[in-house]
C-alpha cells in the first residue's frame, strides 16, 4: 500500500470556499490538498451555473460565477494547492493526538493536522436514468463518472445525456473507444454549440453513431453489459451492443459519507460549528461554507470567506502548536507580500 500523502490541511470540497480556504492557510503557512468529487475546481459554481452573475462579492460590482472560481484559483497560485479531483472523501478518522486520516473512494490516503468540510450542500451525486435492471451493471460496466480514460480503450461504449457532460466524453472517448455511440432523448442538446458543431461533425464522418430515443432495458450476466435496448423517437426499438455504458442524467445533491462521521446534525444536512473558528465538536475538523450552521448564518460566499479566515487562525495552533501566531495585514506585511509574489522592489 502506498504511504499516505503527509500535509498540513485536508480540504474536502474545492468550491470558492475551499478556495479561499487555501488563500488565509497559506498566509499562515499552512500546506492544503483540496479533494473534490468533480473532476473540476469549482463546485457549485462550476458545474451546475458558470455563468450565473454574481453581484454581492465585496470590491466587485459584478462577476460570473466561473469568473469568480477563475479569480481566487489565480490568487491561490502562490501556495501551490494540490488538487485530487474526482474522488469522494468516504472516510476521516482521527489517529492520534492531532492527526486525521483521511481516505477516499479511489483508495487514496491523506494524513493531516487539520480537515476542512467545505462541501457546500454536500457532495454531488449522479442521477440514475430510469432504467430498469440498471443497479447489477454499476460500477462494473455502468459509470457515472470516467475515472481513468484509458478503461474504455477499444471497448463498444454508450453514452446517454444531451448535457455537457455527454458531449465533452463523447469528445474525448470518441478517439479512444473501438465504437462510440451517442445516445439522447431528442435532437437538441443542451450543451455548448461548439461542442454539438464538433459531436456532429464526428457523426457526418462516421467515427461515432448518434441515435434519438432513450434505453429501455439492459441485458448482460455477472455485471457486465452485453446490450441496450432503444426506443426511437419514431418508435423503433433496436439493440445497442456495448461493453460500457456512460449515463449523464445531471447531478443531486445529498450529505453524502458526510452524515457518517460522527456529527450532530442540524436537520440532518448541516454540521453545527463554534462561531469563534467554526470548528465542529470534533477539535481539528472544521465545517466552513452553506454545510455549517450556527445561529444568525448566511449562506452567502462572502460569509464563508470569513469562516474561512477564522478558521485559519485556529487550524494555525494546530499545525504549529509550539510557535505565536503574530497578526499582520497583507497590506503591510512585507513578510504576507513576499508569500504573495508582490513585495515591492529594495530600492538601491
Amino acid at each position: 500500500m502506498d504511504e499516505p500523502i503527509k500535509t498540513d490541511v485536508v480540504i474536502i470540497g474545492a468550491g470558492p470556499i475551499g478556495l479561499f480556504a487555501v488563500f488565509e492557510l497559506g498566509l499562515l503557512d499552512m500546506k492544503a490538498h483540496l479533494v473534490d468529487i468533480l473532476d473540476k475546481v469549482g463546485g457549485q459554481c462550476a458545474e451546475l451555473y458558470p455563468e450565473k452573475p454574481i453581484y454581492d462579492i465585496p470590491g466587485i460590482p459584478f462577476t460570473s460565477a466561473q469568473g469568480l472560481v477563475d479569480a481566487l484559483k489565480e490568487q491561490i497560485k502562490p501556495f501551490n494547492p494540490q488538487y485530487h479531483l474526482g474522488e469522494m472523501v468516504e472516510t476521516v478518522t482521527k489517529v492520534g493526538d492531532n492527526l486525521f486520516r483521511v481516505k477516499t473512494d479511489q483508495g487514496k490516503e491523506f494524513e493531516s493536522k487539520v480537515v476542512v468540510i467545505a462541501a457546500g450542500g454536500g457532495s454531488f451525486q449522479p442521477k440514475r436514468p430510469p432504467i430498469p435492471g440498471i443497479e447489477p451493471y454499476e460500477n462494473k460496466s455502468v459509470f457515472y463518472a470516467v475515472r481513468k480514460i484509458e478503461a474504455f480503450r477499444g471497448q463498444r461504449v454508450l453514452i446517454i445525456g444531451g448535457g455537457d457532460s455527454a458531449l465533452d466524453w463523447t469528445l474525448n472517448l470518441a478517439p479512444i473507444a473501438g465504437h462510440l455511440t451517442l445516445l439522447h432523448r431528442r435532437s437538441e442538446f443542451r450543451a455548448s454549440p461548439d461542442s454539438v458543431n464538433k459531436m456532429m461533425a464526428l457523426f457526418n464522418e462516421g467515427k461515432i453513431d448518434l441515435v434519438f430515443g432513450q434505453a429501455t432495458s439492459l441485458a448482460g450476466d455477472g455485471g457486465q453489459i452485453r446490450k441496450a435496448v432503444v426506443k426511437t423517437t419514431d418508435g423503433s426499438v433496436f439493440e445497442i451492443a456495448c461493453d460500457a455504458i456512460l449515463p449523464f442524467f445531471g447531478l443531486t445533491m445529498k450529505l453524502g459519507p458526510v452524515a457518517d462521521w460522527g456529527f450532530e446534525l442540524k436537520n440532518n444536512e448541516l454540521i453545527p460549528v463554534d462561531t469563534a473558528a467554526f470548528e465542529t465538536s470534533t477539535l481539528g475538523i472544521f465545517a466552513i461554507g452553506d454545510i455549517n450552521w450556527y445561529p444568525g448564518k448566511l449562506k452567502l460566499i462572502l460569509s464563508g470567506f470569513h469562516e474561512a479566515a477564522l478558521m485559519a487562525q485556529k487550524a494555525y495552533h494546530y499545525v504549529y502548536p509550539e510557535k505565536r501566531l503574530v497578526f499582520q495585514y497583507t497590506t503591510s506585511s512585507t513578510s504576507l507580500q513576499k508569500k504573495l509574489g508582490v513585495a515591492p522592489a529594495k530600492v538601491a
